[in-house]
């Protein structure tokens, strides 16, 4: 499956041959380039709902390893991208920061799956985005952004044993920054959705 161009990239109309609408969660940790990611794939202008970072929040969002964040997204990044088949992905961008836990069940509601971004040098960060997945049901996959100074010293196996991952859970490295990559990482979770749910199936 290869990512196809809508040819009504500038517009808001849905792509000529759209088949199958999959509402898609990015999910993962402050910080960690959900909003690049969307922006990086998006057919149409993303939506965005970002403030700038304040003295008052600085006791509840923590930067550390991330001092050059200056903004924080307080509801939703969204986008939305056209694959090959007719399937159409509306991504949904979901705030990192404990303080907007009350937001993930509505965000949540119908999505069929969650790519969740995790940063190698602080995993632990992601412990509790990966655990609200997990109490939703979705099926997910595990996209490592690849900053510049990311430690490139752990093999695959140490990075699924730290992030307790089953087997068939699939995990990619991306450059959110990248168009191709982050298809790519996407594509990878449309594809362990599809064989979980095959067509004879659905």
């Amino acid at each position: 499956m290869a990512f196809a161009p809508s040819s009504t990239t500038s517009g808001m109309h849905l792509p000529e041959g759209a088949r199958d609408l999959v509402k898609i969660l990015v999910a993962g940790p402050f910080g960690v380039g959900k909003t690049t990611l969307i922006d990086s794939v998006s057919e149409i202008r993303p939506l965005h709902t970002e403030e700038r970072l304040s003295e008052a929040s600085a006791p509840v969002d923590d930067l550390a390893g991330i001092r050059e964040k200056a903004t924080t997204t307080v509801a939703i990044d969204f986008g939305r991208i056209s694959l090959n088949g007719g399937i159409v992905l509306y991504l949904f961008g979901t705030p990192g920061q404990e303080r907007f836990r009350s937001l993930w069940e509505d965000i949540a509601y119908g999505a069929l799956g969650a790519l969740v971004l995790v940063d190698s040098r602080r995993i632990d960060a992601s412990f509790d985005v990966l655990g609200l997945v997990e109490e939703s049901g979705l099926p997910y996959a595990v996209a490592f952004n690849a900053f510049p100074d990311a430690p490139s010293h752990f093999t695959e196996d140490q990075l699924r044993a730290a992030l307790d991952l089953e087997p068939d859970t699939p995990m990619v490295t991306c450059d959110a920054r990248d168009t191709n990559s982050s298809v790519d990482a996407l594509l990878a979770l449309v594809q362990h959705l599809i064989d979980r749910h095959p067509p004879e199936t659905r």
